[in-house]
């Protein structure tokens, strides 16, 4: 195998833990999860009133924010009753902040299928097959090295792990948030508990599927 073509399978290799995690979370960031997560058994109930179908349709118009292209009008007009907005303006301001975040990943996301797809042509043309799929089995394990070491995190110290990342991707405590806060209110603490145990799962069943398929592929 070519030098130059070594180097952009040891990148597939690289790039295909963060392709997985996202693909992962775009399948999370529909109404069907909602509806799973919050007929969870032991999911809690919202202590300021929120009725299950009250705040599963809260939920998703939050989700459906993320995913459109509205303004933050699309939420600031939203009203639980006649006089009482759905959020405040430091949970706008999050929410801004949440949909620039989700919306470039979902670019990342099609930009790195795009990559991945052209890269496998390039491979058929030039008799690089083997190799692709080889280097597709060595990111299969890469990738589930980093999602033990995340679920680790979720298991051991959630808090520290959660707190970590908004400090990463949020300015200052903007993220920060009383109980009787509607974003608290639709997405408590267990929502995310789950949300982080759902990626590390459903990545760790992309990434044996990959080295799977990559082994058989790759050793013929």
């Amino acid at each position: 195998m070519m030098v130059k073509s070594k180097q952009v399978f040891i990148l597939i290799m690289v790039t295909l833990p963060i392709f997985i995690i996202l693909t992962s979370i775009r399948i999370a960031l529909t109404p069907s999860f909602l509806e799973i997560e919050y007929r969870m058994p032991g999911f809690p109930k919202d202590p300021y009133g929120f009725s299950f179908e009250e705040r599963l349709n809260w939920a998703k118009i939050s989700l459906q924010y993320l995913l459109n292209r509205e303004g933050i009008e699309f939420l600031s007009d939203q009203r639980i009753l006649k006089d009482t907005a759905l959020f405040n303006s430091r949970e706008l301001g999050h929410m801004e902040d949440v949909k620039q975040l989700v919306q470039f990943s979902l670019k990342l996301w099609w930009i790195l299928l795009f990559c991945f797809i052209a890269t496998i042509f390039l491979s058929l043309s030039h008799g690089w097959v083997r190799d692709f799929w080889y280097w597709i089995s060595r990111g299969g394990w890469l990738t589930i090295l980093i999602i033990i070491i995340i679920l680790l995190g979720v298991f051991f110290s959630f808090n520290l792990l959660f707190t970590g990342f908004h400090r990463i991707f949020f300015e200052g405590d903007s993220w920060l948030f009383y109980t009787s806060d509607t974003l608290i209110r639709l997405f408590p603490e267990r929502f995310w508990q789950d949300v982080f145990i759902w990626l590390g799962g459903l990545s760790l069943l992309q990434a044996f599927i990959a080295i799977k398929v990559g082994h058989h592929f790759g050793t013929k």
